[in-house]
């Protein structure tokens, strides 16, 4: 499934547009250098198909790229990186 992704600095957010839904990965700034991913949702119909992965590797890979640590609220970035040590060093 080829899926582009936007990020969206004024509402946190980083956005699959999926046809007539959007997947989201939403976040929150508790200090200047941390992102808190606190959300993630991918409607049902595109479930299954990697869609959050790629939301939350975005959203990694822009944490990285800007020097900042993360922290992961959501249950479903926090499964992501306990599977991917590379992401490990994010970690606040």
């Amino acid at each position: 499934m080829e899926v582009t992704i936007t990020h969206d600095k004024e509402y946190q957010q980083f956005t699959a547009k999926l046809g007539q839904e959007d997947a989201e990965l939403a976040y929150a700034t508790p200090s200047d250098e941390v992102l808190d991913f606190t959300h993630t949702y991918v409607p049902e119909s595109a479930r299954g198909k990697g869609v959050a992965n790629k939301l939350i590797e975005e959203g990694l890979c822009y944490a990285e790229e800007n020097g900042k640590k993360v922290i992961a609220t959501c249950p479903v970035v926090k499964k992501f990186i306990h599977k991917n040590p590379d992401y490990h060093k994010l970690l606040k």
